[in-house]
């Protein structure tokens, strides 16, 4: 009987911080409203600093690019709407430079508004948190830690994906 193998699911972050507030989405999901980081699924072809800028674009309308990997994080969802169905996401999470807003490009489904919290603000919101991951994100950001993007190889072969 072969056994089916175990696949996390690649999804990267943008913690991005401006005069004291983090820059977050507020996304209509099957569990309701939530706030999260801009944040996605790894498209096949890209590397996680690429794909943590093409998802920003996509949920913020906002230009970023990262310049540090805040952190690898992983943990596993349960959502209710969905049947309860247990999936283990990886987070590669980013800090970076946000860049040139696109006025009234459309936002990615889902995607209700983008919103400036403080840190503080985001803590006292935890239940309305789509990740459990967003505040261990910005808590490591805040803590200064930092690596660099070449920590994460992306070998040539990359670049072929079908």
């Amino acid at each position: 009987m072969p056994t089916q193998r175990w696949k996390p699911n690649v999804t990267v972050a943008a913690v991005i911080e401006r005069d004291g507030r983090f820059l977050l989405v507020e996304e209509q999901t099957p569990d309701g409203l939530r706030l999260n980081t801009p944040a996605g699924h790894l498209d096949p072809g890209e590397s996680p600093a690429e794909g943590c800028a093409r998802e920003t674009l996509e949920e913020t309308a906002h230009h970023f690019m990262p310049t540090a990997l805040i952190g690898i994080y992983m943990a596993r969802s349960r959502p209710l709407a969905e049947g309860g169905e247990d999936i283990t996401y990886m987070r590669f999470a980013f800090m970076g430079t946000l860049g040139r807003f696109e006025e009234g490009r459309p936002l990615d489904k889902g995607i209700v508004r983008t919103v400036w919290m403080t840190a503080d603000e985001i803590r006292a919101s935890v239940a309305r948190h789509r990740s459990p991951l967003l505040l261990q994100c910005v808590e490591d950001h805040l803590a200064g830690k930092r690596y660099p993007l070449d920590l994460i190889h992306v070998d040539e072969s990359m670049r072929s994906v079908p």
